[in-house]
C-alpha cells in the first residue's frame, strides 16, 4: 500500500521525477513499467501529444503502485483532461489566475510552477509549499534557488529543465530542493527501438542520485 497521497509524499518518493512524453500509445505501459520497476515512483507525462492524456489512464491501470501525474498544464482544457484521465498530480510550467481557481476545485495535489522570488511568494501566498523551479537551468540553477531559500526558506521545489545526471546533485544538495525533474533517462533511440531494459537501469541509476 503506497502513502497517503500528497504532493510531498509523491515528490519524496525518489530523488528525480522522469518528465515523459509519449509519442506512441504502444510505448506507455512498457515505460512506465521500466520506468517503475527502476525505482522511479512518480511519472509526469506531459499533455503535449495526443496520446498524452490516454496513456496516463494506460499507466495508472498496469502500474497502480506509481504515481502517475500529468505535466504541462496550462489552461481549463489539460486541467480537465488531466482530471479525467485519473492524473495522480498536476504540474504546471507557470501558473494565472485560471489555474489558481482550478486548482482549489478540486483535491487532486497540484504543483505550480515559479521562477523567480516575485512567483514564488505569489504561490506561497495562496498556500502553496511544493513548487516546480521552471527552466531550472536556464532561470539561474541551482545559484538562484539557493538565494531564493534564504528569504523563503518555507517554500520546497522540484526544479525542472535542463538538469542531468551530471547536474541533479547539485541541486539535491539544496535545503530547499526535495527531488529534481528530468529527461535523461528517456532516450529516444532506447525507447525508438523498445530497449525497456535499458530505460530500466537508466531510472534505476536516477533513482540512485544524491
Amino acid at each position: 500500500m503506497r502513502n497517503k497521497m500528497s504532493i510531498e509524499n509523491i515528490l519524496t518518493s525518489a530523488p528525480v521525477v522522469p518528465v515523459v512524453v509519449i509519442e506512441n500509445l504502444e510505448d506507455a505501459v512498457p515505460l512506465a513499467k521500466a520506468l517503475y520497476n527502476g525505482g522511479l515512483k512518480a511519472l509526469e507525462i506531459t499533455l503535449r501529444t495526443p496520446v498524452a492524456a490516454e496513456a496516463v489512464k494506460l499507466m495508472k491501470e498496469a502500474v497502480p503502485e506509481a504515481y502517475v501525474g500529468t505535466g504541462t498544464v496550462i489552461d481549463k482544457a489539460t486541467f480537465e483532461a488531466s482530471v479525467a484521465a485519473g492524473a495522480d498530480f498536476m504540474v504546471s510550467p507557470g501558473v494565472n489566475d485560471e489555474l489558481l481557481a482550478l486548482a482549489k476545485e478540486t483535491d487532486i495535489p497540484f504543483l505550480p510552477g515559479a521562477a523567480t522570488p516575485s512567483e514564488v511568494m505569489n504561490l506561497a501566498s495562496h498556500g502553496f509549499k511544493f513548487l516546480k523551479f521552471f527552466p531550472a537551468e536556464a532561470a539561474g540553477g541551482a545559484p538562484m534557488l539557493k538565494s531564493i531559500g534564504g528569504p523563503l526558506p518555507q517554500v520546497k521545489f522540484c526544479p525542472t529543465g535542463g538538469i542531468s545526471l551530471a547536474t541533479a546533485p547539485k541541486y539535491l544538495a539544496l535545503n530547499n530542493v526535495v527531488c529534481v525533474g528530468g529527461t535523461w533517462m528517456l532516450d529516444k533511440e532506447l525507447i525508438a527501438n523498445k530497449d525497456w531494459q535499458a530505460i530500466e537501469a537508466l531510472a534505476k541509476q536516477a533513482s540512485e542520485v544524491k
